[in-house]
């Protein structure tokens, strides 16, 4: 359970479309309309949950192949993301934000956002915990999930907001995107030590 945290941290912490364009509507149109955005957000990540979750739970429990083969696949996305990350340049990895999109904007963003497929596979696939229960084990990851994912889409909007204001150098800003590079390369070892 506490590798499966970790791994939701730095899932979570890592940036991706939700909290790349959560810090970009944070430095655009401030904390207010963020929080508007973190709703949808919300509303959007656990309806994803819930459809894999649903969908594919069955299916992938059931066959111990294509379960490897969807975390393998996740696995390699994150791998993917994590490189654009570190070399997208001296410029924060930030999603530019040109209008603020509100609720709807944030639950649509989720609906079409590959990384939170292959997050919530990536949870719900392993890091089994509790094998007798697979019920128990779910609502748990859920319940995990969310109280990890809620502060964390607050703390990015707030740099978000905290960033506009600030005139970094090229080399600080090319740390930063190589800390959140590691940190996703991370979660991918964590996902491959899991049992499974």
């Amino acid at each position: 359970m506490l590798t499966f945290a970790a791994a939701v941290f730095f899932l979570l912490i890592t940036p991706g479309p939700g909290v790349l364009s959560t810090a970009g509507v944070g430095a655009a149109f401030g904390p207010q309309p963020g929080a508007r955005y973190i709703l949808g957000l919300f509303i959007g990540t656990n309806l994803v949950a819930l459809a894999v979750i649903s969908g594919l739970a069955a299916i992938v429990l059931a066959t111990p192949q294509v379960r490897l083969i969807l975390l393998i696949a996740s696995g390699c996305y994150l791998i993917f993301l994590a490189a654009r990350i570190a070399f997208s340049g001296s410029k924060v990895a930030f999603i530019e934000a040109r209008k603020a999109p509100g609720v709807w904007g944030g639950i649509t963003l989720q609906a079409i956002n590959p990384k939170a497929y292959a997050v919530n596979t990536t949870l719900f696939t392993g890091f089994a915990f509790w094998p007798e229960s697979l019920a128990s084990e779910t609502l748990i990851k859920l319940l995990m999930i969310n109280s990890i994912w809620i502060p964390i889409h607050f703390l990015w909007l707030g740099a978000g907001v905290w960033l506009h204001r600030l005139d970094l150098p090229a080399r600080v800003q090319f740390r930063i995107n190589l800390a959140m590079a590691l940190s996703m390369l991370a979660v991918v070892a964590l996902a491959a030590l899991a049992p499974k």
